[in-house]
């Protein structure tokens, strides 16, 4: 499992005084990486078994002097990798060596924003406005999480772990005082971008695979039969009270949510098969058509 660096001469690229281009060969763990030097010497003078330049002149000191520094940066490179991955392949060493990010060296929130760049384009088609605003909430309480914890602005898809994962509920349950319901809605959303990353290879396993959420505890309070008619012959003295009243009592009687009745047109309103007035209109949330019977009370 060691590197290897192979320098030599490329005749078959020649420039016009004759000098052949100078090429190096990473081999690690059997697969190779091939790339120009941007060097070019006149072939007579290429040591093949030294891979170096002679005899020594000026011209073949900076040869060899720029040739030794790529070797350099190489090992640089190879030895960062050693101590920063587990598993290391020769086009991770060359991306390192040019100083550019691998696969593997994405970030967690940078991940996540190129998600939400994706999403954006697809709100008012396949998704909501409120939809979108949702995922980016989550994208910045990962990204507070992340600032807490670590320090610092972004961390490493490669180092994500189970325990980030436990962490991130940790926080936003102590820190953030959220209930179990909607903790689990935040990491439901969070590994999204996570599996995106995992289809697109930065990931070689989904680091949240043996995750489960917890189940929320939520009490949920019925009106009674006598405290829901107590509410409806109520009066209210303002307005706006009376008719927020209005609208509740039309939920219970209809199921619908406040933003469907805020929405509610006589367009709406048709006999059904029964002959008698249903309510035919799409459900904001699921998109779907929805039949509600309208009930006498409503």
């Amino acid at each position: 499992m060691k590197i290897a660096i192979r320098l030599y001469i490329d005749k078959s690229k020649t420039n016009k005084k004759g000098k052949s281009v100078i090429k190096c060969r990473i081999t690690y763990n059997i697969n190779r990486k091939e790339f120009s030097t941007g060097l070019f010497i006149n072939p007579e003078y290429w040591d093949r078994g030294c891979q170096t330049a002679k005899p020594p002149n000026d011209e073949n000191t900076y040869i060899n002097t720029q040739l030794s520094l790529i070797k350099s940066k190489i090992n640089k490179a190879f030895l960062m990798l050693q101590i920063q991955e587990e598993k290391i392949s020769v086009k991770d060493v060359y991306m390192t060596f040019k100083g550019k990010k691998s696969a593997k060296e994405h970030d967690v929130v940078e991940q996540f924003e190129s998600h939400l760049n994706m999403l954006k384009k697809l709100v008012g088609i396949d998704i909501k406005q409120a939809t979108w605003n949702k995922f980016y909430y989550v994208k910045n309480n990962v990204k507070s999480f992340i600032k807490w914890k670590y320090k610092t602005n972004d961390f490493p898809l490669k180092k994500l772990t189970l325990q980030f994962l436990i962490d991130f509920e940790y926080y936003l349950k102590v820190e953030n005082k959220q209930q179990q319901i909607t903790i689990n809605k935040y990491i439901q959303r969070f590994r999204k971008p996570i599996r995106v990353a995992l289809s697109k290879g930065y990931l070689e396993r989904d680091p949240f695979m043996m995750y489960k959420a917890k189940r929320g505890k939520k009490e949920i309070v019925f009106l009674s039969v006598d405290e829901l008619r107590q509410l409806e012959t109520f009066e209210f003295s303002q307005p706006r009270l009376q008719q927020v009243k209005d609208w509740f009592v039309f939920s219970c009687y209809t199921g619908l949510a406040y933003n469907e009745i805020s929405k509610l047109q006589k367009k709406h309103i048709a006999k059904g098969f029964d002959g008698e007035l249903w309510i035919e209109m799409v459900r904001e949330k699921t998109q779907k058509n929805i039949s509600i019977p309208l009930l006498p009370k409503a």
